[in-house]
């Protein structure tokens, strides 16, 4: 099927959608849920050429981590379907209302988007979350994955539509979006058709999207997250947060990639932290100070300030002051989420009113900015931008509004 034919076909679909009810809803997620772990086979079958592929194509490992799968990858994706059953339906929550003194009653309603577009790369997760998370806020989606899971994505949208046929949904309310890079010019200038896209991927494609979009875009950003240890932090937890944020899982965007250590602190934390991380596999790259600790420590270039490496790199720098971190915060920061380590109250206070970031943590993993650790289930990304939506998109975020006006033959004087 040609794009605008499945755009228009999911145009159909999102009327149907929108009137829904819960109930019809959450029993087409576990429909879903079913047919896709009754793929589990087919699904491992069609990775294993995508991952092999992805090898042979040079591909880095951190990409490859993203793009394979595994049975409790499976049973995650699975699981994040059920869950969404579980979770309250957005759709015709009451933001507020009040009555105007000619006696109409005004309510503000959650309706969805309508169509939604997702354009995303090496992450066959993405292609379930994001097809629950649009079906139970009653939005159509055209989902755009990236060629190098094509075999992965096609058995999991196969699987999910089987799954809203079997609950009585037309199967157009999802749609897998195939094509050359003409096919996502196409998307971004489908004005009129899709309502919003929501890239998700690389500094690259986040920045076409956004400026070569004539649809409106949610920007979900790349995450260049920094770790400030400040004079006064407890240097145990400060080596757990650090190695967690950074270690755990590196190649996602709430990994942290810039550690900032206060000079008052660095001789006593920093020959701790730097064997640490050499124990786990990091690499990390910093300035002179930084180097003095540990023949370890690679010279970092200064545009290594603002890589978002998704690997066992880190960029690391030993600042005078606080003033002096949230500087260099502002200077290379993407906006997604900044963590301080401490034990003083007001530095913990100035850090966070002086950081404009979807997330600011106090003695935290960056870690934790995410959809699923804030208790909303399945997220559809974290954007980075501050209209519409900021920081981890669940259910909600994924709906508009409108205002519904009841009266009694009320007109204007």
């Amino acid at each position: 099927m040609e794009f605008v034919d499945q755009a228009v076909a999911a145009r159909a679909a999102a009327i149907e959608l929108a009137a829904l009810t819960r109930a019809t809803k959450d029993a087409a997620l576990g429909h879903m849920a079913d047919a896709l772990a009754a793929a589990e086979p087919q699904l491992l079958e069609a990775n294993a050429v995508d991952v092999e592929a992805a090898r042979a194509a040079g591909t880095d490992e951190s990409i490859v981590d993203r793009l394979a799968l595994n049975p409790a990858r499976i049973a995650g994706m699975v699981q994040g379907l059920r869950d969404l059953a579980a979770l309250p339906d957005p759709v015709g929550d009451v933001v507020r209302g009040w009555r105007l003194d000619n006696g109409a009653r005004v309510t503000q309603v959650r309706v969805p988007l309508g169509v939604v577009g997702i354009i995303y790369e090496a992450r066959p997760n993405v292609t379930a979350d994001a097809a629950g998370i649009c079906l139970k806020s009653g939005n159509a989606a055209l989902l755009r994955g990236s060629s190098s899971a094509l075999n992965t994505n096609r058995v999991t949208i196969a699987a999910l539509r089987r799954g809203l046929e079997t609950a009585g949904i037309a199967p157009d309310a999802i749609h897998l979006v195939e094509g050359g890079r003409e096919i996502t010019g196409d998307m971004m200038r489908a004005r009129g058709l899709v309502d919003v896209l929501i890239p998700r991927g690389g500094a690259g494609l986040i920045r076409a999207v956004v400026e070569g979009s004539t649809v409106p875009v949610i920007e979900t950003g790349t995450g260049n997250c920094h770790i400030f240890v400040d004079a006064s932090a407890d240097l145990d937890k400060a080596i757990a947060i650090l190695l967690n944020a950074k270690v755990q899982r590196p190649s996602v965007c709430n990994a942290a990639e810039t550690l900032l250590v206060h000079r008052d602190i660095a001789p006593e934390f920093l020959p701790r932290a730097l064997a640490a991380l050499a124990e786990a596999g990091v690499t990390v790259h910093g300035d002179d100070a930084t180097r003095s600790y540990s023949d370890a420590v690679v010279a970092a270039t200064e545009t290594e300030y603002d890589e978002e490496y998704l690997s066992l790199d880190l960029a690391a720098r030993v600042v005078d002051s606080l003033d002096e971190a949230l500087d260099h915060i502002r200077r290379h920061t993407t906006g997604h989420s900044e963590t301080i380590i401490t034990r003083d109250a007001g530095s913990a206070d100035q850090f966070v009113a002086g950081i404009d970031a979807a997330a600011v943590l106090v003695n935290a993993s960056s870690r934790f900015v995410d959809g699923g650790e804030f208790g909303f289930g399945a997220e559809i990304g974290i954007s980075t931008q501050k209209l519409h939506a900021r920081g981890p998109m669940g259910l909600p975020e994924m709906t508009s509004t409108k205002y519904v006006i009841e009266g009694d033959g009320q007109v204007r004087a």
